[in-house]
């Protein structure tokens, strides 16, 4: 449970999958005023195609908490994370409700626990937080997210609006982030959009999108800054692309089974929409995410996922190098379509690493891309396969 002292401006990002959870229906619902004071979350289990009771119990979460808090049920918004499929064990979350309602305190180990508290498969808690100056204010701002499986987020302030990215119909990711800084409405929604839009929009495990996908930012004022001009603005964005950035980083590295991170950088294309459709069909590309976790430069399978992209590509334009994370360092292994004269031992050499850049150049345009990805491995399959003997895990 996270609580705000006083009403707060807020903002969200939701899954654009066409089946949508009943938390995130709420949230939509109740952020049409713009505000919240408050955010409560389930871990285990997703309340997603569960119906109208589904709707009635993410309503009841709202209800209860607003009740026990002191404010007003549309104050609440409400996230779950898990099974797909399943009733909520409305008794057990009533009793959590109450219990985690009176354990509420402003600390770092109160934070981590809320981070724990989220988690499914993660292995690890997820969290940053950072201060900056607003109009000569001290301005904080921290975030939690969790995510590991069923992680290509295609966000969208109400959930229907087109994004350019992959569409997926599948654990899910969540986010929360807040701040004490004096911000509108409007602003807080541009600069959450735009955060997500450079982060959680850009990454990718194995290229499911999540039917519960959520991203809530809550913005109380307390810090007391004066009103944003243009230059304080971009102060707060650039904290929260920051913020968000790392959270987003943070769940592809803890990806289930990941060993390898890739940055998947493409230019050179017709536009962006065309740059971020090559960059995904590279990164969700099963053969090249096995290349990857075996550590196998292999130049072929990259162009043959661009080749079936939605991206124009001129195989006789096409430049593919690898180097280190942000480096300009690069070892070609493609110029123009063709292979270079890079010894195997070099370009080996070069995807080694635990995390490393791919750089795709179509040399058509000028569409760029950024997308965060991972190699795929044994264990990902491994616990992905499902139990048999366990009818529930039909649902996710």
């Amino acid at each position: 449970m996270i609580f705000s002292e006083v009403p707060a401006k807020a903002a969200g990002m939701f899954t654009t999958n066409q089946i949508c959870a009943a938390p995130v229906k709420i949230c939509i619902k109740h952020l049409k005023n713009n505000s919240a004071q408050a955010v409560v979350v389930n871990s285990g289990n997703a309340n997603a195609c569960t119906g109208p009771q589904g709707i009635k119990d993410a309503l009841e979460m709202a209800t209860i908490t607003a009740k026990i808090l002191g404010i007003r049920n549309s104050d609440v918004l409400v996230g779950s994370t898990g099974r797909i499929g399943v009733n909520l064990p409305m008794d057990q979350i009533r009793k959590g409700i109450s219990s985690i309602a009176q354990e509420l305190k402003s600390t770092q180990k109160a934070a981590c626990q809320t981070a724990e508290a989220i988690m499914t498969s993660d292995t690890k808690p997820k969290q940053i937080s950072v201060e900056f100056k607003l109009g000569g204010k001290t301005v904080r701002l921290g975030g939690i997210a969790k995510g590991a499986g069923m992680i290509q987020p295609g966000m969208s302030p109400n959930g229907t609006q087109p994004v350019s990215t992959a569409s997926g119909l599948h654990a899910t990711m969540l986010s929360f982030l807040t701040t004490d800084a004096n911000i509108s409405s409007i602003n807080l929604k541009k600069c959450l959009k735009e955060a997500v839009s450079k982060s959680f929009n850009s990454i990718t495990v194995d290229g499911d999108m999540s039917t519960n996908d959520t991203v809530l930012l809550l913005a109380n004022g307390l810090a007391e800054n004066r009103k944003l001009d243009t230059q304080d603005l971009k102060t707060f964005q650039a904290s929260l692309n920051h913020v968000c950035l790392e959270l987003a980083k943070m769940i592809v590295r803890d990806g289930e089974g990941v060993t390898r991170v890739i940055t998947v950088r493409v230019s050179g294309a017709r536009s962006l929409t065309e740059a971020n459709n090559a960059a995904r069909s590279v990164g969700n590309s099963s053969l090249v995410k096995t290349s990857w976790f075996g550590g196998d430069p292999n130049w072929g399978r990259i162009i043959d996922a661009l080749g079936y992209s939605d991206a124009k590509v001129d195989e006789e334009k096409v430049d593919i190098a690898y180097s280190a994370p942000g480096s300009k360092k690069k070892v070609f292994s493609l110029k123009k379509g063709r292979p270079t004269r890079t010894s195997f031992e070099k370009l080996c050499n070069a995807v080694e690493p635990k995390e490393f850049d791919l750089h795709i150049n179509l040399n058509i345009g000028k569409g760029e891309a950024v997308l965060y990805a991972s190699d795929l491995t044994e264990e990902y399959v491994d616990f992905n396969k499902g139990d048999i003997t366990d009818p529930a895990s039909l649902g996710g």
